[in-house]
C-alpha cells in the first residue's frame, strides 16, 4: 500500500488553496494531507488544509528555523513548501532532511542570488539574459539623477524595492502636481516627483530602492520546474495583458527563463517574468518559489504542483509537455469558507460587563466549518 504524502505549506498566498486543491487531485491517487500554518487567522489556506496553526509571531529567521524544525518532526512533513524566512530554511537543508522532510525550493546560493533585484539583474546579465536599466538609490538626489536621464532617454520612470515580492511598494513616476484629479476614481499607483523627493529629504533613514523605466505588456511569467541536476523539467509562460490571460511555449519567453533557472539552479519551483522595452522582452523580477497563479496551468492539462513535489521526494516526473495550451481567459474572485473564530460571550441586558475568549487552530480539521461561513476571494494575501 501506498503511504500517504504529507505537506507543509508555512504563511503563502491565499491564492495557493488552489495549489493544495491540485495536490489531492493529483493523477497518482495518491492520498495526500497538507498542513498550513499563518500569522493571519482569517487565512483560506487554514481553512483548505487538513491541519491548521497560527503561527508565533516576532521570531527571527533562526528561531523560525527551529520552529520550523519542530513541526516538522511533530507533524511528519515529508514535503515543506516554505515561503516565509526561506532564505534561512534553505540553510539548513541538511536538518530538515535527517528529519525525514525534504524541501521543495531552491538551494541557499539561487535563493541568495535573487533576493536583492540588483544583485538578480547583475547576476542575470552576466549571463546573456537582457534587463532594463536600472539605478539603485537611497536619496532623494540619487532618485533625482535616475528619473531625469531615464525621462532624457524617452522613458517614464517607476521604482519598487529593492527587496520585495508581489509588485508591493511599485509606484510610477509623474511630473503632474497633485491635483483632485488624482483622488477621483480608484487610487492608482502614480505618485508626484515633487511629493517623493520632499517625503525622501524628511526621511530620518536612507531608502533602497530600484528606479527602472515603466515596461510595457504583455507580462509574460515562465513558470520552471527545474531539478537537483540543474536540469529543466517544465518551462510554460503565463501572459497577462491587462484583462486577458493566456498561455505561451514562445522561445522568446522561454530561452533566457531555461537560463536562468539552469544557470543559477533554481531547483524545483521558480517564478521567472518578463516584460517588453521597445521591441524586446527583458527581465522583470525572479521569484525563487511557486508563483500564486501557478494552478493556473491546469488549463493545459497539467498538474504542477504534484509534479513538484514528487521530483522533491526522488521521484523525477521527466520532463513535461503540455498536451495542449488552453484558451485565453480572465481572473474573477471567488469564494472560500474560513475557519470559525470563537466569539466572545456577552452578557445581555447589561452593557458595563464585558466578555473575553480566545481561540486557538492548533490541529483544527479543516473540514470544520461555521455554520455560515465567512467568505474570502483568491486574491494574494
Amino acid at each position: 500500500m501506498v503511504s500517504r504524502v504529507r505537506v507543509w505549506l508555512n504563511r503563502t498566498y491565499a491564492e495557493n488553496v488552489f495549489f493544495m486543491d491540485q495536490l489531492r487531485r493529483n493523477p497518482s491517487d495518491r492520498a495526500v494531507e497538507i498542513h498550513a500554518t499563518h500569522g493571519d487567522p482569517d487565512s483560506p489556506v487554514l481553512a483548505a488544509a487538513d491541519t491548521a496553526e497560527l503561527e508565533p509571531e516576532g521570531l527571527s529567521p533562526a528561531a523560525y528555523v527551529e520552529y520550523a524544525l519542530t513541526q516538522c518532526g511533530r507533524r511528519g512533513i515529508d514535503v515543506f513548501v516554505p515561503r516565509l524566512h526561506q532564505a534561512a530554511i534553505v540553510a539548513h537543508r541538511a536538518e530538515f532532511e535527517a528529519a525525514g522532510t525534504a524541501l521543495l525550493a531552491p538551494p541557499p546560493e539561487a535563493v541568495a542570488v535573487f533576493e536583492d533585484k540588483v544583485v538578480a539583474y547583475q547576476a542575470v546579465e552576466s549571463i546573456g539574459v537582457p534587463v532594463p536599466p536600472w539605478w539603485r538609490v537611497r536619496d532623494a538626489d540619487e532618485l533625482l539623477a535616475a528619473v531625469e536621464e531615464l525621462e532624457r532617454l524617452g522613458h517614464r520612470a517607476c521604482f519598487k524595492p529593492a527587496a520585495g515580492a508581489g509588485g508591493v511598494g511599485f509606484r510610477m513616476i509623474t511630473r503632474e502636481p497633485f491635483s483632485l484629479s488624482q483622488l477621483k476614481g480608484f487610487p492608482g499607483p502614480q505618485v508626484p516627483l515633487d511629493l517623493v523627493l520632499e517625503s525622501l529629504r524628511r526621511a530620518e533613514e536612507p531608502v533602497d530602492w530600484l528606479v527602472m523605466p515603466r515596461l510595457e505588456q504583455p507580462e509574460v511569467s515562465v513558470d520552471c520546474l527545474t531539478g537537483p541536476d540543474n536540469r529543466v523539467r517544465l518551462a510554460i509562460g503565463r501572459t497577462k495583458h491587462g484583462r486577458r490571460r493566456g498561455f505561451t511555449l514562445h522561445e522568446r519567453w522561454l530561452e533566457p527563463a531555461r537560463r536562468i533557472a539552469e544557470g543559477f539552479g533554481l531547483h524545483h519551483l521558480s517564478n521567472i517574468q518578463f516584460r517588453m522595452l521597445g521591441d524586446r522582452p527583458v527581465l522583470m523580477d525572479v521569484n525563487t518559489r511557486p508563483a500564486g497563479g501557478l494552478h493556473q496551468l491546469s488549463l493545459c492539462g497539467i498538474n504542477v504542483p504534484w509534479a513538484a513535489v514528487r521530483l522533491a521526494l526522488g521521484d523525477d516526473p521527466g520532463e513535461i509537455s503540455p498536451p495542449f495550451l488552453g484558451q485565453d481567459y480572465t481572473v474573477v474572485s471567488g469564494l472560500r469558507p474560513l475557519l470559525p473564530v470563537t466569539v466572545p460571550r456577552q452578557r445581555t441586558g447589561s452593557p458595563t460587563v464585558t466578555g473575553t475568549g480566545t481561540g486557538t487552530l492548533d490541529a483544527l480539521p479543516a473540514q470544520t466549518a461555521p455554520a455560515e461561513p465567512r467568505a474570502a476571494s483568491g486574491a494574494l494575501q
